[in-house]
């Protein structure tokens, strides 16, 4: 479809540039100063694009080291090997990142879209860790990884045609679920992180939660252009510094890490396939391609290049791709950061090529791991304050969405209402679905992929199931009734 007129990074007007099938640009017809450039497809100045992708990486780091994190603690690995584990996820994630920002082929979606190590698979991996024990455990999450991506691979030119079912009001109530859902991971953040943590929920921790909040909004209201862009880093660095003379900061990681690591395939040994690892994994597999498929339409919204059919299908060859190949490296299972979507609205910046430099430095961080170390320095609270503004920037952006498909109609305000209390009800009671079948746990224990559910069973009902003729006004399928023209 064709995108929209958009703004250029600088706030101008510029005019949108067609996308071809596979995401990339093509010239606009007849423009006398040649062809237009896509905000998306703007290479910025090198400055401007390392410290912007760097503002990625400080917005994901702690998404992307928490699963390795509780997986290695959960097998029992020892403080070396754990950082081994953390420098293969950043730097598996930072190749995902790449193959879905640059792309080759039909495989990746060419929009600033964030990959890193999937939370969704944190829990059966330790269920499959406890069931066979501590040697076997990480080869056989690796084989079900290396299935599960393989599944998504070639599950993806069917799973993308699902888009159907994703019109406006479905698009907005799933993109303000991904905003709603990440705002309780901000306020533990601000608390601490983790109730072990020192001095979690103390007010030295919620006081600097709320500086490095108050500065990222000022930075976003005072400063101008290029800084006003680097608000979020800006107000990173605000809080870090004021964490030092607090308490709040811990300098062990540094000291501890190693200068260089290189890769080494397979180190926890060759990948086993357990057919209910695998059965378990495949399934996480479907849900978080639910969700990267509704990540890419929000971010396809925000950046003004809609995702289509195609880009969705490259989208999640990229996600599969990177998934299959991660455990080579002795990483997980690869998907989408909801939390980046956030940024690339706060900072208007939807050049693709900054989230492909925020990929490279991903890769440097998982080989130089005392690189690595400097970024965990930014405390937990610090990460919080940020991340409220974040990901109430998502949020917005679904309401925004929301009142674009017209909660007029009686049918639109009921989906809405019923999706958003379906999703909020994990993040509520995160307890409430233990009780039911792993199946039902795995799907339904994130709001986002519950939400999404629920959206999409209701639009099935409301507009599609038994409807000959429905307007396409809301993006509902159907025919128009063709009105007479007076002569």
């Amino acid at each position: 479809m064709a995108p929209s007129n958009t703004s250029s990074t600088d706030g101008g007007s510029t005019p949108a540039r067609p996308s071809g099938p596979d995401g990339t640009s093509s010239s606009l017809p007849g423009s006398p100063s040649g062809p237009e450039t896509h905000p998306v497809d703007e290479l910025l100045p090198p400055v401007k694009l390392v410290s912007t992708g760097l503002q990625h990486v400080a917005a994901m780091y702690a998404g992307v080291v928490a699963p390795p994190l509780i997986v290695g603690a959960g097998v029992g690995l020892s403080p070396a090997e754990l950082a081994l584990l953390i420098s293969a996820s950043l730097f598996t994630a930072g190749l995902a990142t790449l193959l879905q920002t640059l792309g080759f082929w039909k495989i990746g979606a060419r929009l600033p879209f964030v990959n890193g190590v999937s939370f969704a698979g944190v829990a059966p991996m330790i269920a499959i860790a406890e069931e066979h024990g501590p040697e076997d455990a990480l080869p056989v999450i690796f084989g079900a990884v290396i299935v599960a991506g393989l599944l998504c691979f070639l599950a993806a030119p069917y799973f993308c045609k699902l888009i159907r079912f994703f019109p406006p009001v479905v698009q907005g109530a799933v993109i303000t679920l991904i905003g709603v859902s990440l705002l309780p991971v901000a306020v533990n953040w601000a608390r601490g992180g983790s109730p072990g943590a020192p001095g979690y929920g103390s007010m030295r921790a919620i006081g600097l939660a709320a500086i490095t909040l108050v500065a990222v909004v000022l930075c976003n209201r005072l400063l101008r252009g290029f800084w006003q862009q680097l608000s979020l880093l800006i107000g990173l660095a605000i809080g870090t510094l004021l964490a030092f003379p607090l308490g709040l900061a811990d300098f062990g990681a540094v000291e501890d890490a190693k200068v260089f690591a290189l890769p080494s395939p397979f180190h926890f040994g060759a990948p086993m396939f357990d057919a209910a690892a695998i059965a378990s994994l495949c399934i996480v597999m479907v849900v978080s391609m639910t969700e990267s498929t509704a990540d890419m339409l929000a971010l396809g919204r925000i950046v003004d290049r809609e995702a289509d059919e195609s880009v969705l299908a490259a989208g999640l060859r990229a996600d599969g791709l990177a998934t299959a190949l991660s455990p080579v490296f002795n990483g997980f299972a690869a998907s989408a950061f909801a939390q980046n979507i956030g940024l690339v609205a706060l900072t208007r910046i939807r050049s693709r090529f900054v989230v492909a430099a925020g990929g490279g430095i991903l890769i440097l961080l998982g080989l130089f791991p005392v690189l690595g170390s400097l970024v965990s320095l930014v405390p937990q609270p610090v990460l919080g304050g940020a991340g409220i503004v974040l990901f109430g920037t998502v949020a917005a952006s679904g309401i925004r969405t929301l009142a674009e498909a017209g909660m007029d109609s009686g049918s639109n305000t009921v989906l809405v209402s019923v999706s958003l209390g379906v999703g909020i009800v994990p993040i509520a009671v995160p307890t409430f679905y233990d009780p039911f079948p792993e199946a039902v746990r795995t799907l339904m224990h994130s709001g986002i992929s519950a939400g999404c559910v629920m959206a999409v069973l209701l639009n099935l009902l409301f507009h599609h199931v038994g409807v000959a003729r429905r307007s396409p006004a809301d993006g509902t399928p159907g025919t128009t009734v063709p009105t007479a023209t007076p002569s």
